[in-house]
């Protein structure tokens, strides 16, 4: 327990740090506290967004809670789905992916700017990377049975916190004190078949006035969703790699550009029926329907242990641990590989002997069987620390904290190229009859693909918190201290995969390390009890690039009682990451729009979009089914990286009315220039189109005929991103006397500008598909006795395509294309038992609705926006001793 007779008074003062916000998020203000007097009296509470805590109901920053009720009534079994219906996540979030690069991670984006651009802390320290991605904190590896709260700062913080806080930060609260044992059981079962959900966890913890003991262990599970159950076995996919093949002569690439000639279109393979299993005839080309057997979401589960510890050693000492170990596992399957590959002239799979050329067919190794791979994430963190209070006016906190987190992954079904051509130039692998091949054949270039790596953490800190002087409205004290961390990331594939001979698989390795030394300091000027005005600053040091500076001050005006008006602008920074930096050469088949390709591959101008001056700019009227297609495609990373820079500035009230009313609204404006991205495949296509000089490190490479044959791209310091919004809350609880009592939460988020700058294009995408304007939510709590009742309602707002095509980037669905508003309906009725249990009995998409098939990132729908379960009713039982 903190002897709180021995605390500064800035810091008793500090105690109260927005205690309603915590507590019901932002609301009620009135109950929380009568008087200065009762708010030094409380327990010491870390709010995030500032090191030096306040005694007002509203700070100067927006902070927005959601507790463990909130969490309970979602009726989510993950961290990463609780954080996917926040208004915050404005245009979505990462979820599990089967066949991505990063299958089993999940992220969060705030404010649709990045999730590298989201800092997610847990309990204050920096959340490690995923080992898949380097780039971004994977929430799949935190527990939900170990969560107390989640806060949200819906405002930039690198003068706190350093790197990836622009866009706001997301700190997870584990829980500390518990007095007793918990233990819970749930199911989820979704209408689609697949995606079932089960979740189980025991917590026991024990205190006493010295110290306390918090022990846990979890276990949460979602199946794997086929995409064909989603969008129904009707919705066919089309890969162009199917079986199709085009003239080209690599010794020659520029040998003619007449029909029949080096670079022209063959359509589908001569001799081929194109009528096994998933493969179909669309026009000239035969196809493959990859919807019929991929899976669109990859299976997770969970299991993890988590430990708490303080003791109170005297009146001046405490040390607190923390220890956790999760494993996350997944498994994703995908279509079987696509491939380009050369058939020699006059070999047996030449479809056109004697004519002189060679030709490249787009394949589909359907007799490989389909691309399956197994992810296993495990993350390990441990925490040391002590608090010292130095004197009634300094207080001390350091400590050290190891994080490793690992990564390992094997695939299954992958292709090697050069063991693939050479068993097709000879005969063996009849490319006319891919399942009457022999099973011998084709083994022998099939492969397992696998892939380690890793994202360490060694990190010191130490910070202090010291009273300086009086001022008309209290203490004036300042918080300062420092931090060491040591990086060590490394994602490592196999060697055949490096050598970039393996088909239908994206990626290389890289590796780096780096230190990364920072002071910080931040100080409160308590003008008058009703005016207080903040400044900080963090200083951060980095091995790789260099160093940044981040300002920031804040101001907080409260007139009255029940009105806080608040105001804070600074500045931050985002660090390169390891594998912007480090990234090997690596192959994906990305999807891209180009005129002249279309053309070659044999598609009319209408077809193509009826682009006559081939600049991807509309001319007149536009076929809204413009083709598109896979190209071969590189990036790498940039050693030449700088760390890119924004300014944000925020404006907000906050508002209690009544005792039973409290209302928000903030708006929020970032700016960020130098953005570290690695520039778009579409993007330097259509700079080649329009003559226009491509960024270093970057070509796109055409064949004769004008098609493009292969694209490489790199990170970049290039281009900039403006957005603007604003944040609304309204919180009620009403007493019905003999009725219960109800709790109201409206959040709505409403995003006011969002344009991104790419080259010497400016684009405004705020309300395109994949880019809503709104979205919103409604949790509605009543509470009779025993008995409650959830219902939540959230929003996502219409999106609508321009209605020409963008000078550049891919739009999800084409021109024109308009997605309706989305909404869905959750309930849950909870009740508490005689015997101190808790029976929950809900339903997530009560209404069964499923979003819009408008194809995006190789997918039907949104997929980091929307998901595709339907209705899923879950059971829930908990039982306290």
């Amino acid at each position: 327990m903190t002897n709180l007779k021995k605390l500064p008074n800035a810091i008793k003062f500090a105690l109260f740090a927005s205690a309603a916000s915590l507590a019901t998020g932002n609301a009620f203000a009135q109950e929380a506290a009568s008087s200065d007097t009762e708010a030094k009296t409380l327990d010491r509470i870390e709010v995030t967004g500032s090191r030096l805590k306040r005694a007002d109901i509203e700070g100067s920053l927006p902070v927005t809670v959601i507790d463990r009720a909130a969490i309970d009534a979602s009726g989510r079994v993950s961290v990463a789905d609780v954080l996917r219906e926040s208004t915050f996540s404005s245009f979505g979030n990462f979820r599990p992916q089967s066949g991505s690069s990063a299958q089993a991670v999940a992220d969060i984006d705030l404010r649709g700017i990045g999730s590298d651009r989201t800092l997610v802390l847990i309990d204050g320290r920096r959340a490690p990377y995923a080992p898949s991605t380097g780039a971004n904190a994977d929430l799949n590896t935190i527990p939900l049975a170990a969560v107390e709260r989640i806060e949200i700062l819906s405002d930039g913080a690198s003068a706190l916190y350093g790197s990836d806080a622009i866009g706001g930060v997301v700190n997870i609260i584990l829980r500390k004190d518990y007095e007793g044992a918990e233990f819970r059981y749930g199911k989820g079962s979704p209408k689609v078949t697949g995606g079932d959900t089960e979740e189980a966890s025991v917590v026991f913890g024990t205190a006493s006035e010295r110290g306390s003991l918090l022990l846990g262990a979890s276990y949460n599970k979602r199946g794997m969703v086929f995409t064909r159950d989603q969008i129904g076995g009707n919705v066919r996919g089309g890969s162009f790699y199917g079986n199709n093949f085009y003239f080209e002569d690599p010794e020659d690439p520029n040998a003619g550009t007449s029909a029949g000639a080096d670079g022209a279109a063959g359509g589908a393979l001569t001799g081929y029926a194109c009528d096994d299993t998933n493969f179909w005839r669309n026009g000239a080309n035969c196809v493959f329907d990859f919807n019929a057997v991929a899976a669109n979401e990859a299976s997770v589960k969970n299991k993890s242990l988590f430990a708490r510890g303080t003791w109170q050693i005297n009146d001046d000492w405490t040390v607190y641990t923390a220890a956790s170990y999760s494993n996350a596992d997944s498994f994703g399957r995908y279509a079987p590989t696509p491939g380009r590959l050369y058939v020699p002239e006059g070999t047996p799979n030449d479809p056109v002997p004697g004519d002189g050329l060679g030709v490249f067919v787009y394949h589909r190794y359907a007799a490989a069987g389909n691309r399956d791979n197994y992810v296993d994430n495990t993350s390990i963190d441990f925490t040391l620390g002590f608090q010292w209070q130095a004197s009634d006016r300094l207080a001390v906190d350091f400590g050290l904290r190891r994080s490793d987190a690992k990564f390992k992954e094997l695939g299954r079904g992958y292709i090697v190229t050069p063991l693939a051509e050479q068993a097709v130039a000879t005969g063996a692998y009849n490319l006319r009859d891919p399942f009457g091949n022999p099973q011998s054949v084709v083994q022998g270039f099939t492969a397992t693909t696998s892939r380690d790596g890793k994202f360490n953490i060694d990190e010191l800190f130490a910070n202090a918190t010291l009273d300086l002087f009086e001022m008309g409205g209290g203490m004036s004290a300042i918080a300062f201290g420092a931090e060491y961390r040591e990086e060590d990331y490394a994602d490592v594939y196999d060697s055949l995969s490096e050598a970039g001979v393996v088909a239908g698989s994206a990626g290389n390795s890289a590796a780096g390390t780096r230190e990364v030394y920072a002071a910080y300091a931040e100080w409160l000027f308590p003008i008058v009890s009703s005016f207080d005005i903040t400044v900080a600053a963090r200083y951060d040091n980095y091995s790789d690039y260099g160093s940044d500076v981040s300002p920031k001050v804040s101001l907080r005006w409260q007139p009255i009682d029940n009105l806080t008006f608040r105001a804070s602008a600074g500045q931050g920074f985002r660090a390169p990451t390891l594998p912007s930096l480090y990234g090997k050469r690596s192959f994906s088949a990305e999807e891209v729009q180009d005129y002249r390709t279309c053309l070659a591959i044999g598609f009319s101008a209408a077809d193509c979009g009826g682009d006559a001056n081939n600049d991807n700019i509309a001319d007149g009227p536009q076929n809204e089914d413009v083709v598109s297609y896979q190209i071969d495609s590189y990036s790498s990373g940039n050693q030449q990286l700088k760390s890119e820079q924004s300014k944000q500035y925020g404006l907000g009230v906050a508002w209690d009315p009544t005792d039973w009313m409290n209302v928000t609204l903030d708006y929020y404006n970032i700016e960020i220039e130098d953005r570290i991205r690695q520039i778009e495949y579409q993007e330097l296509v259509d700079f080649d189109n329009r003559g226009i000089a491509l960024p270093a490190g970057t070509s796109v490479i055409r064949r004769s005929n004008g098609s493009v044959s292969e694209i490489n791209t790199a990170y970049a310091n290039e281009g900039d991103l403006e957005t603007s919004g604003l944040d609304f809350n309204l919180r009620t609880r009403f007493d019905l006397g003999n009725a219960g009592k109800l709790e109201n939460w409206l959040q709505i988020a409403h995003v006011l500008d969002y344009t991104v700058t790419d080259g010497v294009v400016k684009k405004d995408r705020l309300g395109w598909v994949t880019s809503p304007e709104n979205r919103g939510s409604l949790r509605n709590t009543w509470s009779y006795g025993d008995l409650t009742v959830n219902w939540n309602i959230n929003y996502i707002g219409d999106q609508q395509n321009p209605g020409t095509i963008p000078a550049y980037g891919f739009l999800a669905g084409g021109i024109n294309t308009r997605i309706g508003s989305y909404t869905t309906n959750d309930l849950a009725v909870s009740y508490n038992t005689p015997w101190n249990g808790t029976v929950t009995l809900g339903a997530t998409n009560v209404g069964d609705r499923y979003p819009e098939l408008v194809g995006y990132d190789n997918r039907p729908w949104n997929f980091y926006l929307y998901d595709a379960y339907g209705r899923t009713v879950y059971f829930r039982y908990a039982q306290k001793f």
